[in-house]
Parts: structure tokens; C-alpha cells; sequence
């Protein structure tokens, strides 16, 4: 799979589209003062305990207190707070040793969050969802910094593996590594993209991101809630850390500065892919030139309209999503429940895309087109499953079910992403009405008698195709015959398709318009 990262950099923002063999996948926008992005690390004031949800409110400078959950504490909870505090008031020029740093007992996960947060203090947060729709963002005290090869999570040491690293071989080898290379109080989950890498790769990795962590402890001293303490990489260099691989065949970037520091970074991350950075100075916008625009154009909307006929149709209600699945006019056989098959494989494939290009999350329901036999069901449920195994957000996908529905969760950690397709009318210019067909030819005669009463000659009407047809065609029996009846004087009347069907304009005889 040949993949493609497609960057416009704006004075809005930076749009960032990710193609999979040219397909549009995914859709990021950065604004220019990206705040409260998932993975920033704030300091925050607890300002509200709620018993009854066992939750806390806690003010990070966000115009809504965010919330945060007894089970996103952290086991090491307590641990935090008293790092928090010594790193707040930490006065040597240096900082102290975290690597020395004592830990204090874990929690248990049945507790109370009043027996945690009951003085109210000031405490380290990592953003776990974005804010959405009226809702503040969402906390987690279990701080994490991602890495290329590894994740670090402090206060603990544990060494764990991706699942997905499925050679038990590979697994012990780099436990193995890991465990020999990590420092004191940090614990580390290393991640696919570790699979096959050297020692020296993933050492360089854990360094830069201890490193990281001693910035956060700086950062902390002296600090006042509510305050940023870290933020999360660039959206651009969190792709590329997440994503690049073999299968990355370009990068293409419009801006001269974001191209060198892509580059710098891919130099720095996968040497042998610096080549792949391209700077885009064609002149026509960048999402044109690649195929971009189109394609959102035609994905983004209700409707969403496959090659074959089959057409999707994309609700969304305040509590989930709803994806109802439609032949159109596919007919790949006689056979009804092949043809059912056939549309319900390829309509698993675009919901797929349209779930990862929009961002959906929470519960998203699909309503396939009924099959009878079990097997074609099954069938379709593993397609899927397919198709999502390349979905960064954590899903859960149900098989269908009796009434022929399919179930998904999907992890939601930011507003979706909405693109409005539709245009103003510029008949109506967005108002929905436009003046009645049957007046605009009394308002024509109106006007057409004013100026021959204005001794105005050789005067040209110019309309709509079919308002044309109408006033030109027939002989001896149309508009145009009965005016030179009526005034003595003929009047040319051409047809123009770059006008909507009620407009219309006069011009003299030196093709100059005359205004009314």
C-alpha cells in the first residue's frame, strides 16, 4: 500500500491529508493556537468534587471545567501529586533526580475520588479527549509520552510489548532490550513500529523521551494553575511518528519552512526517508493539484455515492451515528442474495474509510442490506474487521444481527470532522425563494416598453436557455414576433447558460448593458 501525506499550510491553519493508493483516508486540521489537543499536559486547580460520579472538575484554563474520572486517575495518583508538588516548588538550579524519585503506594480501583482530591490540589493532567460540542475536555492522570519506537510512563516500571507483535521470539527480544536500557521509575510499552529495530534505535528513542520528561519537570517549577506544561507534537510530526513506515512513498508540503523542518525531523527519525519530503511550489493550490478537493467534495455529505451504484446515507443524532446501506442500481447477478453480498462488501469498505475521514466515534449503527444465510453474514463481519484493522482509534465491532444491523464502537478523542458541500443558490443566494416564473415576463415587457418609450434602438435581451425557448420559438407565435407587432421594432434575444432561469439583461446597440 503506497501511502501519501499531502500538507497545505494556511494562514487558517495547516490541512493535512493522508492518501492510502491515492484514496483519501484521513483529514487533519491544525489551527494556528492549537489548545487543549490531545496528549498536552496541564497543571490544573480540582475545583469541584461530584461523589455521586465519582469525578472531579478540574480548570484548565478552558472556558468549561474538565472533567476527570476516579478511573482515569492512575494507580500511581498519589504519586503524581506529591511529584507535582516537589516539582512546583523544586529550587535547585538543576531540578532534583526523578530516577531517586520515592513513590507512594498505588490506589486501589474501587476507591472513592473524595479520598484522593479531598484538599483540592493542584494537579499534573495529560488531555484525553478534546473538547466536543459543550462539553470540556476530558482528563487522564495516567501521563504518557509517545515515542517512535516506545511509550514512557513514569512512576512505574514496567516493560510491556504491543499484542500486536505477534512473534513471541521478537516479543522476548526486545523485553529484554528494554529492560536492560530503561532507567529508574519509568515504565515502558514498546510499540509495533519497534519490531525488528536495534538496540541503539531504541535507546536513542527512550533517551529523547526522558529528556521530555526532565523539560516537564523544569516547566513545573514555580507554575501556576491553570498553566500548559507540555504540548503534544505538531499534528504533522505526530502522524509521522505514528505512521511512517515502508509503505510512505511521499510527503508532499507547500510551505517552505514546514518542508525543512519535516525534513530535519524525518533525517532525524528514518535518515534513509528524507527523500520522500517534496516542496510543492506549482502555483495551483495543493489539494487541486493532488485530487484532494475532489475527493472531499465528493465524500463529505449525507450521501455518499459508490462507483457501482451502492449509496450510503450518514445520520448523526445527539447519542450515535446511523449508516444506512443501499443497492442503487448494483445487479452483479441474478441471484438477490449474491447481489445483497456483493454491495454490503464494498459499502464495509467505504464505511470503513468514512469512519477514519470523519473521525466518528462513539456508536455508529449499520443498517446492511439483508442477507438470509448466516455464512454471507460472517462474511461481511470479517470484511470489516478487515477494513478496520488499519483504524488508529480503538473499535469494537459486533457481528450483525438478526435485524441485519451491525454494531461499532469507536474511540472518540475530538470533534468530528464536518465539511459543508453545499453551496448558495445563486438564483436565491441561500434564501430558498426566487421571484414566480410567471411574473418574470410580465416584468420583461414592463421594462422592454420603458426603453423603446426611452427611444432606446437596437436593444438585445439576454437569458436563460430556457427562458430563450420560450420568447424565440415559433414563428409568427412567439414573444419575439408579438413585440415587433406591438412596437414596430425588433428585439434580438439571445440565450446565455451562464444565467439562472429568471435572470435576464438588456443591452443597447453597442453591447453596453442598460441598467434598470
Amino acid at each position: 500500500m503506497n501511502k501519501e501525506l499531502i500538507i497545505n499550510a494556511a494562514p487558517t491553519g495547516v490541512e493535512i491529508a493522508l492518501l492510502e493508493d491515492k484514496k483519501l483516508v484521513e483529514l487533519h486540521h491544525e489551527s494556528g493556537n492549537p489548545n487543549f489537543s490531545v496528549g498536552d499536559l496541564y497543571l490544573g486547580r480540582v475545583k469541584k468534587l461530584i461523589p455521586g460520579l465519582n469525578a472531579a472538575f478540574v480548570d484548565v484554563g478552558f472556558e468549561k471545567d474538565a472533567f476527570l474520572h476516579y478511573t482515569d486517575l492512575s494507580p500511581y495518583i498519589r504519586s503524581i501529586l506529591k511529584f507535582t508538588q516537589q516539582a512546583i516548588s523544586d529550587k535547585t538550579p538543576e531540578g532534583f533526580d526523578f530516577t531517586k524519585f520515592k513513590n507512594e503506594p498505588e490506589i486501589v480501583k474501587t476507591g472513592k475520588i473524595t479520598d484522593v482530591l479531598g484538599g483540592k490540589p493542584n494537579i499534573l493532567v495529560q488531555i484525553l479527549k478534546e473538547p466536543i460540542s459543550s462539553k470540556g475536555p476530558r482528563l487522564s492522570c495516567e501521563i504518557s509520552l509517545p515515542g517512535r519506537f516506545i511509550v514512557l510512563t513514569p512512576f512505574n516500571d514496567i516493560v510491556a510489548v504491543s499484542k500486536k507483535i505477534h512473534s513471541s521470539e521478537e516479543r522476548k527480544r526486545l523485553q529484554k532490550i528494554v529492560e536492560a536500557i530503561k532507567t529508574p521509575n519509568f515504565g515502558v510499552i514498546v510499540r509495533t513500529a519497534a519490531e525488528g529495530k536495534k538496540t541503539a534505535e531504541l535507546h536513542e528513542d527512550l533517551t529523547t523521551l526522558v529528556e521530555t520528561w526532565k523539560n516537564i519537570q523544569a516547566n513545573l517549577r514555580g507554575a501556576q494553575p491553570p498553566q500548559k506544561i507540555l504540548s503534544e507534537q505538531a499534528k504533522t510530526t505526530s502522524i509521522l511518528r505514528d505512521l511512517l513506515n515502508e509503505s510512505f512513498n511521499r510527503i508532499v508540503i507547500n510551505d517552505r519552512n514546514m518542508y525543512s523542518d519535516t525534513r530535519a525531523y524525518i533525517q532525524k527519525i528514518a535518515p534513509e526517508k528524507q527523500d520522500i519530503v517534496q516542496h510543492y511550489h506549482n502555483g495551483a493550490p495543493i489539494f487541486d493539484h493532488y485530487g484532494v478537493t475532489r475527493q472531499v467534495k465528493a465524500s463529505f455529505g449525507k450521501t455518499v455515492n459508490l462507483d457501482s451504484g451502492v449509496y450510503l446515507i450518514i445520520e448523526a443524532t445527539e447519542a450515535l451515528h446511523v449508516i444506512d446501506v443501499n443497492s442503487g442500481y448494483k445487479s452483479s447477478s441474478n441471484n438477490q442474495e449474491q447481489n445483497a453480498l456483493a454491495s454490503n462488501l464494498e459499502a464495509a469498505g467505504e464505511i470503513a474509510r468514512q469512519l477514519r475521514l470523519r473521525d466518528l466515534g462513539g456508536i455508529i449503527i449499520i443498517d446492511f442490506i439483508d442477507m438470509k444465510l448466516p455464512e454471507n453474514k460472517k462474511v461481511v463481519y470479517e470484511a470489516m474487521e478487515k477494513f478496520m484493522a488499519q483504524d488508529r482509534a480503538k473499535h469494537t465491532i459486533l457481528p450483525i444481527s438478526k435485524f441485519g444491523l451491525m454494531q461499532i464502537t469507536r474511540q472518540r478523542v475530538k470533534p468530528e470532522v464536518t465539511i459543508s458541500v453545499a453551496e448558495d443558490c445563486p438564483t436565491c443566494h441561500g434564501t430558498g425563494k426566487i421571484g414566480a416564473s410567471v411574473l418574470i415576463i410580465d416584468e420583461v415587457e414592463k421594462n422592454l416598453q420603458y426603453l423603446i418609450n426611452h427611444q432606446h434602438k437596437g436593444l438585445t435581451l439576454r437569458v436563460h436557455p430556457i427562458f430563450y425557448s420560450y420568447l424565440a420559438k415559433g414563428f409568427l407565435t412567439s414573444r419575439q414576433w408579438k413585440w415587433y407587432f406591438q412596437y414596430k421594432k425588433w428585439v434580438r434575444v439571445k440565450a446565455d447558460s451562464n444565467y439562472h432561469l429568471t435572470e435576464y439583461r438588456f443591452f443597447d446597440a453597442n453591447e453596453e448593458e442598460i441598467k434598470l
